[in-house]
């Protein structure tokens, strides 16, 4: 295809496909039974031709929009939000880290300021409504309005019915509760991040998003891992997404992709990778391998919201640190010791004065932790700063079947050369769980490619060597880690030490910050 100005122009064989479907077009030229014909370069018609299967079909999105943002789009961005504003109905499948949440920002931007829609609804995890979605909006479209449609029914309601927000942010389960609402006002778009929570369509929360999308609404579905678990986990998706791609029967379609060994065991049909792959169309995927021109690590900030539990002794510990402060001098040591208990209530566990461990409800974290295990494509490494937690945390993953080692600072030094090496080199360990200052320096772990924080440290220092560990030669996957945070202190601490600023430096600012806050 040929771009002059705002006119394309286009060759085929077949030009009453073209013809019959763009009533604005004309024949310009015919040359050995090859048609140029002239279209207007406007989204319509480029989405028009797209559903005519006309290869390289161009957005407009790549001649008139500004890309807004702290950062320019890389290319493999540019494409993906070109492809998404082709197609008012898809799926995009581009693995983790590689910033398809900034792509589908640009591309929705894009048909707002060209008044193709007005309202957008973005339903993600609880732990990525701010951490990601909030947070990449005010990167990447500051000019818009965005509503966190969270909390009690009532609060939810007014955000969702002030239509002064473009953008509506609302978790998964939060849609049945306003259900009513959200129908009742015009969201022309539909973003669905981790598109996989909507793989069965038996499910309340299935059956309650159909209701939810009209025959006109655009419908975006965003997931690293499509079907994942299962070659059936496709139907769902398709059909809430594309329902004229897939049956409507789940056992009709399950019989399409597998077939049974026995009464209750079903495995994949030799085609069924190429089954889905029809199914979830129209479909845009990059590997991180693909992206060569993403940044060395990406890092990412998850939600984990404190429990009731941890909510109430993470005040009352607040409460009793601000009573102390008024009767007694304020050190640095104390300091560290009061931090340290905040932190571990966030955490899971705290020490008490008597040496005892009590333990709190820290379910939230623990489902933040397995989604992004599972969202990874290589291994992972876990860093916790606390001995009793990394206990917590491995009896938690080993219940999940997750082949799961750590390393404390009770591990000999022969014990960690081993666990080093099996990680490394074979496939019986997926995560590795270790307290960070018993890997910080001079430990090569490149068979990880995604690092998680359970909780925050207070060394500079200690964060980056650690983080390191998968920088190294060696290194063949896009490097991502990810900040776990719930609490305001765990947020504090990684905001300094994403800017490389030492929290033991400010650390009685930041105590002060805390207590009174």
């Amino acid at each position: 295809m040929q771009i002059i100005e705002d006119r394309i122009l286009l060759r085929t064989r077949h030009p009453e496909k073209v013809v019959d479907k763009i009533p604005q077009s004309s024949v310009v030229s015919i040359k050995d039974d090859v048609y140029t014909i002239c279209v207007d370069w406007d989204l319509p018609t480029a989405q028009k031709l797209t559903r005519l299967k006309m290869k390289g079909v161009p957005s407009p999105i790549m001649h008139d929009y500004a890309w807004a943002g702290v950062s320019p789009p890389m290319d493999h961005q540019k494409t993906t939000a070109e492809f998404l504003t082709l197609n008012p109905r898809a799926f995009c499948f581009n693995e983790q880290g590689t910033g398809k949440t900034a792509a589908a920002i640009w591309a929705s931007d894009y048909l707002l300021a060209k008044k193709h829609i007005t309202r957008i609804l973005v339903v993600c995890p609880l732990s990525t409504m701010q951490s990601a979605w909030q947070a990449d909006l005010f990167k990447f479209a500051v000019h818009r309005n965005v509503g966190i449609a969270y909390g009690p029914r009532e609060k939810r309601e007014k955000i969702i019915n002030n239509t002064d927000y473009e953008y509506i942010i609302i978790n998964y389960d939060g849609i049945e509760v306003v259900k009513d609402t959200i129908a009742s006002n015009d969201f022309d778009l539909v973003i669905i991040d981790e598109a996989n929570a909507y793989k069965t369509s038996t499910t309340r929360r299935w059956k309650t998003m159909s209701k939810l999308i009209g025959p006109s609404t655009w419908m975006w579905m965003l997931t690293g891992s499509p079907a994942a678990q299962s070659p059936v986990d496709a139907h769902g998706l398709a059909k809430l997404c594309v329902p004229d791609n897939v049956t409507r029967s789940l056992t009709t379609y399950r019989n399409l992709v597998m077939y049974p060994i026995s009464r209750f065991k079903w495995v994949p049909k030799p085609d069924a990778l190429d089954t889905v792959f029809r199914t979830l169309q129209p479909a845009i995927r990059f590997t991180k391998e693909e992206c060569l021109d993403l940044p060395a690590i990406t890092y990412v900030e998850r939600e984990a919201p404190l429990t009731l539990q941890q909510k109430h002794y993470y005040q009352i510990l607040r409460t009793e640190f601000l009573m102390q402060a008024g009767e007694e001098q304020v050190t640095s040591a104390n300091v560290a010791v009061n931090m340290s208990k905040l932190l571990q209530i966030s955490g899971g566990a705290v020490y008490s004065n008597s040496g005892n461990t009590v333990e709190f409800d820290v379910s939230n974290r623990l489902k933040v932790v397995k989604e992004v295990i599972d969202e990874a494509i290589a291994k992972v490494l876990i860093f916790v700063p606390f001995r009793h937690t990394i206990k917590l945390l491995h009896e938690y993953l080993l219940g999940k079947n997750i082949p799961t080692e750590c390393i404390t600072g009770d591990t000999t030094l022969n014990q960690r050369t081993d666990l080093f090496k099996r990680f490394q080199e074979s496939d019986d360990i997926k995560v590795f769980i270790i307290q960070p200052q018993a890997a910080a320096h001079g430990v090569t772990l490149t068979a990880a490619s995604t690092i998680i924080w359970y909780a925050p440290v207070t060394s500079t220092e200690i964060y980056l060597q650690a983080n390191a560990r998968i920088n190294r030669r060696g290194q063949k996957n896009v490097m991502t880690v990810v900040n776990i945070q719930g609490s305001a202190v765990e947020r504090r601490l990684y905001s300094l030490l994403s800017g490389r600023l030492d929290a033991h430096v400010r650390l009685l600012d930041l105590y002060n910050e805390t207590i009174s806050e």
